[in-house]
């Protein structure tokens, strides 16, 4: 299919490509040699860069009505349009060292799962490019912006040389490709992003960026490579609105924000919610005293594998303890054997067996090969009593201790995520420490606000308590728990007791 979802094809208007081109030469002083766009589309940042002396213009088309187009419009000798698939063609071949290489274009913006699901073929191979490990490597950590692969495919083809790379993106894309470039060690001597209105320009809703990547073939080591990305707007190119990047191997969302520094090894373990892809049939309303499912169906089964469920929108009030979800839970852990269910729940089993289709429609890899009606997300954790979670989608960081009433443990969905307690006030210890300005105004400092998910797995776990507890003192809680809105129940005893917390002694303390 050629459609313009399948390219992800926002062409880039010639107003804004020259714009681009003459803030490149005229404000960045660049005099390319060679100049190549990887994705050219019908050519419109090919004729802005003829304002440049280069030799030499290359641009690269997958689409050979676009091609065309190019061929016929732009009448240049020094333009050349190769019809070939950037994911397939070898960038040597043009890409000389002895050259001076600009790099300029907007790549498509379209991910590679939705590709997928349209069943298109106009897809990189299928490599874990990222050497994620486990279920990173097969989940949602590895889905990645087709845009963001290919501005990486031409770092690893340009390593070592001087090259430059102005690339449209998103904002997001735009830090993946930095936090990338220094776990590999990429030798690069300045990375820039240029904010512009990606509805003005290309009428949608999205934090777009003009990254900009100097790269070096200087010797240097990753620690003098550039540690800081400096954000600016590109209607005001000289005035850094914010920086983003690495202080002592860290990455920090905002380095120039002062906060205390928190950032560390967190001793809870934050887990993730379950996972099922199936909510109309196994998410669940309570109608008076009966079941209702997402196909409007009344369901009668056991609760024995009924829990209470948190979505990622319900994180509203420190304490949460009434519930109008439901979620039936299969598992205790992952691939564990669902058969039993039929004799320990027979209306629940039979309830599944009659939606089966439903779960057959699940495409995630995941399931492949699964017991029946297998969930995701699922272990002994899932079944703590108290716990304190967090939505990964919120703006600000709100956390919410999760307890049921009649102790049945209470799950969250998978964007959602959560840490586990022993008793209801090492819970609520927790929640007030981490509600507080100070750890608040931290995670502002580690934390996109901008990316779709702003608070994952990743960055809860830097949150180190024990630096919090020497920093925070018994005072701060109390005006914590006034300023939720919550009656007085905070005490020194119930503090001291969090401090004796086996993840909190003297000893795991010292190796932290």
């Amino acid at each position: 299919m050629n459609g313009k979802k399948e390219y992800g094809d926002y062409q880039t208007p010639e107003y804004f490509s020259l714009a681009i081109c003459q803030y490149l030469k005229n404000e960045r002083h660049l005099a390319p040699s060679v100049i190549i766009e990887p994705t050219c589309g019908i050519g419109n940042f090919i004729k802005s860069s003829l304002i440049f002396n280069a030799s030499q213009i290359i641009g690269i088309e997958i689409n050979p009505e676009y091609c065309k187009t190019c061929e016929k419009s732009i009448l240049d000798s020094r333009v050349r349009i190769v019809n070939a698939d950037f994911f397939t063609f070898d960038l040597k071949t043009i890409a000389k060292e002895k050259d001076h290489l600009l790099i300029v274009g907007n790549p498509p913006w379209v991910n590679n799962s939705t590709l997928s699901s349209l069943d298109s073929d106009n897809t990189p191979v299928k490599i874990n490019f990222k050497g994620l490990k486990g279920i990173d490597a097969i989940t949602g950590a590895s889905n990645f912006d087709i845009c963001e692969y290919i501005i990486l495919q031409l770092i690893a083809s340009l390593h070592g040389t001087n090259a430059t790379i102005a690339m449209l993106c998103k904002a997001s894309v735009a830090r993946n490709v930095f936090i990338e470039m220094k776990r590999t060690h990429t030798r690069f001597s300045s990375c820039d992003i240029l904010e512009f209105n990606a509805n003005k320009v290309f009428g949608i809703n999205a934090n777009a960026c003009l990254l900009i990547i100097e790269l070096s073939s200087a010797d240097i080591s990753a620690e003098i490579s550039a540690n800081i990305c400096n954000v600016y707007s590109f209607d005001k190119p000289k005035e850094v609105k914010n920086s983003f990047g690495y202080i002592n191997g860290k990455l920090y969302s905002n380095t120039n924000k002062k906060s205390d520094d928190f950032s560390g090894n967190c001793c809870f373990e934050w887990r993730q919610g379950v996972k099922h892809d199936c909510s109309k049939v196994m998410e669940l309303s309570l109608n008076g005293t009966s079941f209702v499912n997402g196909l409007n169906e009344s369901v009668d089964i056991e609760r024995r594998y009924v829990f209470p469920l948190i979505k990622s929108s319900m994180f509203k009030s420190p304490i949460i303890n009434a519930f109008t979800k439901y979620v039936i839970v299969t598992q205790k852990k992952v691939r564990e054997d669902t058969s039993h269910i039929a004799f320990d729940a027979p209306k629940t089993w039979a309830y599944l067996i009659s939606h089966k289709e439903y779960f057959a429609k699940r495409k995630s890899s995941i399931y492949k090969n699964a017991p029946d009606y297998s969930m995701f997300g699922i272990g002994d954790y899932s079944y703590g009593q108290y716990k304190v979670g967090i939505s990964g989608f919120y703006k600000k960081p709100f956390f919410s201790i999760l307890v049921s009433p009649d102790s049945v443990p209470v799950m969250t969905d998978d964007t959602s995520y959560f840490i586990c307690f022993p008793t209801y006030d090492t819970a609520y210890v927790a929640m007030l420490f981490l509600n507080s300005k100070r750890v608040q105004q931290f995670l502002s400092t580690i934390a996109f606000l901008d990316a779709k998910r702003p608070y994952t797995k990743k960055v809860l776990e830097r949150i180190d308590f024990h630096k919090i507890l020497h920093t925070i003192h018994f005072e701060e809680l109390i005006d914590t728990e006034l300023e939720l809105g919550l009656e007085a129940y905070v005490n020194e005893s119930m503090l001291n007791n969090f401090k004796l917390l086996p993840e909190l002694s003297q000893e795991s303390l010292m190796i932290c």
